[in-house]
C-alpha cells in the first residue's frame, strides 16, 4: 500500500470512529483491507454491546474473518485510528495480519510501541509490520474533542444540580432535553441579576466560538460577557424560546439567544401573576448591563414590542449606551419536539400564558422621580 492508500483507508476508519462517538462510545474506528478492497469496518462498542472486548479492532477482525471464511488474515491490513491495546495487538498477531496501521499514539495503553510493543518479539512465530502516526493529528483531535465534551458535560451536570430551585418555581427536568439536537457547549446560566431573586436565567451564546471565526447538561456561569464587539441579543416571542435562533448562533457574528424567566431552560415561576412587563423589562436591562462596555443590539419579534419598549424606557432612564433595536419577522416554527420540550406539563407554562396576556396591554411606563 502507498502512503496515499494508507491515508485514504485511515479516513474511512475515522468515519467509523465518528459513528462510535455519536453512540457515546470512545471514538475509535477500524478497517480491514485486502488487495486494496475493504473487507470489514467496525467501531468501538463495549458500552453498546456490554462487552469489554468489543474494541474497534476486535470487531473488525471478527467481521473480516466471517466475510472471508477464514480466521487467518495474513494477506490483510488492519487500519485503526488509535494505537492498539495489548488485547487488540494480540488479536492482530493471532489473525496473522500482514500490516497494522494506526493513527494516534496512545501513551497510556498503547501496545504497538508506546507503552510496550507486542509486535516487537522476534521469538514469536509471526511478524506483523506496524506503521504508526498516519493522520495522527486528525485521529488525536477527534479523541480530544470527545473527551473535552464529556468532561464539559460532567462539569455542567454537576453545576446544574448545585443551583437551588426556589419553592415557587419549576425547572424543566433533564429528561426533557434527551434526544434533542441542542448545543450544550453554548448553554449558559446565571442567578446573579438582582431582579431574578434567585431564579436561574438561561441563554445560548457563541461568544467564544465567534471570536475565533449538539442539551443534556447545562452550565452555570458568572458574567464575563464584556466585549469590544457588540453582541446581537435575540429575544424570543411569547410562543417560542431561545432554540428558535440556532441559525444565528451558528453564524460568524457574536450572538446571544436569551430565555426570559418562565421560558425555555430558565426557571419558571409557578404562578401567572409572578410575571409582569415591568419585571421582565428589569431582567432584560440588568442582563444588557452585563454586556457593557459594548453597545447592545437587540433583535426581537414585533409581538414583543410592549416589553421591548418597556426595556428601552428603563435603559434610557439609566442613561447607558443606546439600545440598538432591530425588529424581526416571524421566526420559522420550531419542531413540535423542540417547541414543547421546556414545558412537560401545564405548570411549566405560566410564563407563555402570562406574557401572551401582558403583551396586549398598554406599554409599561417607568416611574420617574422628580428631583429637587
Amino acid at each position: 500500500m502507498s502512503p496515499d492508500d494508507d491515508r485514504m483507508f485511515m479516513r474511512l476508519a475515522l468515519a467509523q470512529a465518528q459513528v462510535a462517538a455519536l453512540a457515546g462510545e470512545v471514538p475509535v474506528g477500524a478497517m480491514v483491507v485486502r488487495a486494496g478492497q475493504v473487507v470489514a469496518s467496525a467501531h468501538n462498542a463495549p458500552l453498546g454491546d456490554t462487552d469489554p472486548t468489543a474494541h474497534a479492532e476486535v470487531n473488525a477482525i471478527r467481521a473480516a474473518a466471517q466475510a472471508l471464511g477464514n480466521y487467518r488474515l495474513d494477506d490483510c491490513t488492519l487500519y485503526v485510528t488509535l494505537e492498539p491495546c495489548a488485547m487488540c495487538s494480540g488479536a492482530a498477531l493471532h489473525a496473522r495480519f500482514k500490516r497494522v496501521v494506526f493513527g494516534a499514539h496512545e501513551p497510556k495503553t498503547g501496545a504497538a510501541g508506546s507503552v510496550l510493543n507486542v509486535f516487537g518479539y522476534p521469538q514469536l512465530n509471526h511478524q506483523t509490520e506496524v506503521s504508526g502516526g498516519v493522520l495522527a493529528a486528525e485521529c488525536a483531535q477527534q479523541l480530544q474533542h470527545f473527551f473535552e465534551d464529556r468532561r464539559l458535560q460532567k462539569q455542567l451536570h454537576n453545576q446544574l444540580h448545585k443551583t437551588p430551585l426556589r419553592d415557587d418555581a419549576l425547572r424543566t427536568p433533564d429528561s426533557a432535553w434527551q434526544g434533542l439536537d441542542l448545543p450544550t457547549d453554548l448553554s449558559c446560566f446565571t442567578t446573579d441579576l438582582p431582579a431574578l431573586q434567585g431564579l436561574r436565567l438561561h441563554w445560548f451564546d457563541n461568544l467564544k466560538s465567534a471570536s475565533t471565526a449538539s442539551f443534556n447538561a447545562l452550565s452555570e456561569t458568572s458574567f464575563s460577557l464584556g466585549s469590544e464587539a457588540a453582541p446581537e441579543v435575540y429575544l424570543h416571542g411569547p410562543d417560542t424560546w431561545s432554540a428558535a435562533y440556532m441559525a444565528e448562533l451558528a453564524g460568524p457574528r457574536p450572538a446571544i439567544a436569551l430565555d426570559l424567566p418562565g421560558f425555555g431552560a430558565s426557571d419558571k415561576p409557578k404562578k401567572d401573576k409572578a410575571h409582569s412587563l415591568a419585571w421582565h423589562a428589569q431582567v432584560l436591562v440588568e442582563f444588557f448591563a452585563q454586556l457593557q462596555p459594548a453597545p447592545v443590539a437587540l433583535y426581537a419579534p414585533h409581538s414583543m414590542a410592549p416589553l421591548v419598549h418597556a426595556a428601552q424606557a428603563l435603559w434610557t432612564t439609566h442613561q447607558r449606551e443606546p439600545l440598538h433595536l432591530q425588529w424581526l419577522n416571524a421566526r420559522s416554527a420550531l419542531t413540535a419536539a423542540l417547541r414543547e420540550a421546556p414545558y412537560p406539563d401545564t405548570g411549566h407554562r405560566a410564563g407563555p400564558r402570562a406574557l401572551s396576556a401582558l403583551l396586549v396591554t398598554p406599554p409599561f411606563t417607568p416611574h420617574r422621580s422628580t428631583g429637587a
